[in-house]
């Protein structure tokens, strides 16, 4: 079974979704996409899935710097265009694993998949 995290290294987040991994003996594979980047093919899968909405951190302090006519009118293309430009724009962490797909870390949510 492979399992893939996807997130930034020194993000609070997902130092607690790792250290959950790790405490519980869970393999897993780090993808950091501030420095191997993340492709257009993975986002828009991951879109198609889960919802652009879903996956763009509007709350970060990125997405709030970003001009206004660039964070109003957001349509998928252009929030999948932002999230490839500054990955940091990307929710973390993305976990993908049993072929499920989950943002976010909530401790009990890793439990049920996991069990």
């Amino acid at each position: 079974m492979s399992i893939t995290i996807y997130g930034i290294k020194n993000c609070d987040t997902m130092k607690k979704a790792r250290a959950w991994l790790d405490d519980h003996g869970t393999r897993y594979e780090f993808h950091d996409y501030k420095s191997a980047g993340i492709d257009k093919t993975t986002l828009k899968r991951w879109s198609d899935e889960l919802g652009w909405e879903v996956l763009l951190n509007r709350a970060g302090t990125t997405f709030k710097k970003l001009p206004d006519a660039d964070r109003h009118g957001l349509t998928e293309k252009k929030a999948i265009a932002l999230m490839l430009a500054q990955p940091s724009m990307i929710k973390r962490p993305v976990l993908e694993a049993k072929g499920k797909l989950t943002v976010g870390f909530k401790p009990e949510e890793y439990k049920k998949l996991f069990a």
